[in-house]
């Protein structure tokens, strides 16, 4: 991640804090310091188990190239995928937890990996977030081929 891009994946991160400025100074302060930071105003976070987390990504990653910032916690045991605000609420996955509005995150500053929490893939400052039916599908798809099948995906 270049320094530029870190800086807007910091700011981006940063805005949904309740003092984005305290946010930013933080990181700055403690590069390994981890933010507590309000789901459901820019993005929700649906967390994956493990051994769904990294097939599902390579799913995406064929799919659209790059999806939106997926962070991985407890040794990659479990990773985060970040989908538009609202995921949360109407997802109906089983396994899957949904981390929307009301509830809050605790996040890593892009490029640095903390207590076992590190982005796979970093927020780009752009807002760009994963499509939740593609997530679903990249789900199906994932979850199918670790079954030994192919994926029923209508």
């Amino acid at each position: 991640m270049t320094r530029t891009g870190a800086k807007a994946a910091i700011a981006w991160l940063a805005s949904v804090a309740p003092d984005p400025a305290a946010c930013r100074a933080e990181w700055e302060r403690d590069p390994r310091g981890i933010a507590l930071l309000p789901a459901g105003r820019l993005w929700d976070v649906l967390i994956v188990p493990e051994g769904l987390g990294h097939p599902t990504l390579d799913v995406l990653t064929r799919l659209i190239g790059r999806p939106g910032p997926v962070l991985a916690g407890f040794g990659e045991a479990r990773m985060g995928y970040f989908v538009p605000p609202g995921t949360a609420a109407r997802w109906l996955g089983t396994g899957i937890r949904g981390v929307g509005g009301g509830a809050w995150i605790a996040v890593p500053r892009p490029g640095v990996t903390v207590g076992g929490m590190r982005w796979i893939v970093p927020p780009d400052g752009s807002g760009a977030l994963t499509d939740a039916t593609l997530l679903e599908l990249a789900l199906h798809e994932a979850a199918a081929s670790a079954r030994g099948g192919p994926a029923d995906v209508r």
